[in-house]
């Protein structure tokens, strides 16, 4: 399973690409608000960083400024994807820009109807909002099993990016499913590395290591 990190922050970026773990990065408009700098210009920088997909969002609702939107962030490097809103606007962009080839992320996906549609419309990615749905009291991991196994049954290429993620075990879960893609936040990533049992076994090393004599 590829691991996206989900932020618009450089410095969160550059830690966990130094980790060797990220494959490719989610942003929104959300994200982008928290930085200082021009959302272009950030699109850019982390562009340069990950070689990956790049995921950013598209901001107006109907479907002519969604492809207007969609093909002036596409100048921004050859990595970006394109996210889209899950609405009928958006599935007749996102069924323009393949036939541009131009690369989409579905976003705001909560039922397995939704992710069939965007399968068909030809989007490269979906992604299903399974914090959201916890929220609410419903079981998201639920959604990525039904997902995944509507696009085996007929083969569909577009994956499925497993987002909303909000502790390890979203994490474990979406592999365990065989989710394509998991998208987190740099805090969770954090929470994956730590293990208390590591942590209690590296001072016992060094403790140890101590009472080795010198000579």
């Amino acid at each position: 399973m590829k691991i996206f990190i989900d932020t618009a922050n450089i410095k969160e970026i550059r830690e966990a690409v130094e980790m060797g773990i990220i494959d490719g990065v989610t942003t929104n408009p959300t994200l982008l608000a928290k930085e200082s700098q021009p959302a272009i210009q950030i699109l850019r920088e982390i562009c340069s960083i990950v070689s990956g997909p790049v995921s950013a969002e598209v901001v107006t609702l109907d479907t002519e400024g969604m492809i207007k939107e969609a093909e002036e962030l596409a100048k921004i490097a050859k990595n970006i994807v394109i996210k889209i809103p899950l609405t009928k606007n958006g599935l007749k962009a996102v069924r323009i820009l393949a036939d541009r080839r131009i690369k989409t992320n579905v976003t705001l996906c909560f039922s397995p109807a939704q992710a069939l549609l965007v399968a068909k419309a030809g989007a490269d990615y979906v992604s299903p909002f399974i914090g959201r749905l916890d929220d609410s009291s419903h079981r998201g991991m639920d959604l990525i099993s039904d997902i995944k196994r509507i696009y085996q049954n007929y083969g569909f290429k577009t994956q499925i990016i497993v987002a909303s993620v909000r502790n390890p075990l979203h994490v474990v879960d979406a592999a365990k499913i065989g989710a394509d893609i998991a998208t987190v936040p740099f805090a969770v990533i954090e929470q994956l590395v730590k293990h208390p049992l590591t942590d209690i076994g590296i001072q016992r090393f060094f403790e140890d290591y101590k009472k080795i004599p010198v000579r």
